[in-house]
């Protein structure tokens, strides 16, 4: 991936050659959003959740979450307090390299890393990974997923819909909706006064997809990048705030002097429970990070990743229904030691174990907590790399086939689904599509795969095109 800080002039120069670089670069301008320099976290404020609260009465996002999440309650029977962390790999992870590794193949095919064994007899996965390989049991490997209706974004594997995808003409994702939107839509949040979606990334252009055509509604919350997008309204100070009469003075003040809508004083009541999820302290104690010990911080890993796993936990811990998080825009693009983020050895070695570290210790802490069976763990980015090494060490992309991992949510563990070709390039077996993941996903939920949502035109359009529960999953 080429480096954020190419001009204007480079972009327009790549475009004319169609280089790969040149759509990683116009998707860093398009946006201030890049990679991640640093693992900072912006979380714990009391003023920075006061920001994102008052963002949402602002802009109505919030609120009209809040409704969402009451309407959804009122669809059915109550639904389980059930929870999703899907830890998107940006750039797409490589197969061979990590969960499929094909050690009887050429130098070129399978790559610098030596499998080693777990703790469930047969299977294998990558040296970099020991922590992994030492519960195995605890996880599911999926060797045989279908990617060839995706590409470079989050698009068609977190909306996890083969008509969801990026599109040179059109809209984006052609108006299909996230997993986590369709979540926050058909569950609602598992806690009242907590969002029930929210994105933990640094980029929430090129990492996390949202609600499409479903709705603005059912956008995720942004969990990290509202620090200084927004502004409290003029005269309201955080002390001042703990006020409830002044506060809703202070609102209605608002309120005349902005360009309102109708629905805004229709929506009002979900606009004081927004004020009181701010005030009252839920959300805020949830997403600050200064209430764990150092020994659990130090356990998940004081980088990008591991505080965003870290904080999916004290979401989902709070009612969080779905959370998704990515450590940083294209990090696992590993085309070779040219691009950003280096080839196979250079770029993966130093990556692995992060992964390692950050994921087994999600799910032994959900597990210590009684959360792992009502909270499955998708570790997944959008395809996987093809088998044969490029000259400069690394792998480009391969949409016949990706590997991905799964725990907790009352899957079985220790066990592998599906197989590649001894090149680890094409599915050999149990081929599996992303309807087949999703419809997996929405029956952990408590929502019926077969259900639809209406299009603005009025157009029913099924929650899962084509696919069905992974049935491996659970027997």
């Amino acid at each position: 991936m080429s480096a954020h800080s190419k001009s204007t002039s480079s972009v327009s120069a790549a475009q004319a050659a169609g280089s790969h670089a040149s759509r990683h670069i116009q998707a860093a301008i398009a946006s201030p959003f890049g990679p991640e320099a640093s693992p900072l976290f912006r979380t714990g404020r009391r003023r920075w959740m006061l920001q994102a609260g008052l963002a949402g009465v602002a802009g109505l996002s919030l609120p009209r979450l809040l409704q969402a999440r009451e309407q959804a309650a009122g669809q059915g029977s109550a639904r389980k307090a059930t929870s999703v962390i899907q830890i998107w790999l940006s750039g797409g992870p490589s197969q061979i390299d990590m969960w499929d590794m094909k050690p009887e193949m050429p130098s070129e095919i399978r790559g610098p890393f030596r499998p080693i064994s777990t703790s469930v007899p047969g299977i294998q996965i990558c040296e970099h990974m020991p922590l992994q390989a030492a519960m195995m049991d605890k996880f599911a490997i999926i060797r045989s997923m279908d990617a060839t209706s995706s590409n470079h974004t989050p698009i068609t594997f977190q909306a996890c819909n083969p008509k969801a995808q990026r599109t040179e003409i059109g809209r984006q994702g052609g108006g299909y909706p996230s997993m986590g939107s369709v979540a926050a839509k058909f569950h609602g949040a598992n806690q009242a006064g907590m969002p029930p979606y929210v994105a933990l990334a640094k980029s929430m252009v090129a990492d996390i997809y949202g609600a499409g055509d479903l709705g603005q509604q059912y956008q995720p919350l942004d969990g990290i990048n509202v620090n200084g997008k927004f502004s409290l309204p003029k005269g309201v100070e955080v002390s001042r705030l703990q006020d409830r009469a002044m506060l809703r003075r202070e609102l209605d003040l608002f309120r005349s002097q902005t360009e309102l809508t109708t629905g805004f004083q229709q929506h009002d009541r979900y606009t004081q429970e927004a004020c009181d999820l701010v005030v009252g302290g839920a959300a805020q104690k949830a997403f600050d990070l200064a209430e764990e010990t150092d020994e659990v911080r130090n356990r998940y890993g004081r980088d990008s990743l591991g505080e965003k796993a870290l904080l999916a936990r004290r979401l989902v811990e709070a009612g969080v229904t779905y959370v998704t998080l990515s450590d940083a825009w294209g990090h696992w693009d590993h085309h070779g030691d040219e691009v950003q983020w280096g080839g196979i050895a250079k770029g993966l070695t130093p990556m692995l174990p992060v992964l390692d570290r950050g994921v087994t210790a999600l799910v032994s802490d959900l597990e210590q907590r009684g959360l792992l069976e009502t909270t499955l763990v998708m570790v997944i980015g959008e395809f996987g790399r093809s088998p044969v090494m490029t000259k400069t060490a690394g792998r480009d992309h391969w949409p016949s086939v990706m590997s991905l991992l799964l725990a907790g949510g009352g899957i079985r563990g220790g066990q592998v689904i599906g197989a590649t070709d001894r090149r680890g390039g094409a599915i050999q077996e149990r081929p599996l599509g992303p309807g087949d993941l999703a419809a997996t996903v929405f029956r952990h939920l408590g929502i019926d795969p077969g259900s639809h949502w209406i299009t603005p035109s009025g157009r029913p359009t099924p929650l899962v095109e084509k696919g069905g529960v992974i049935a491996e999953l659970y027997s």
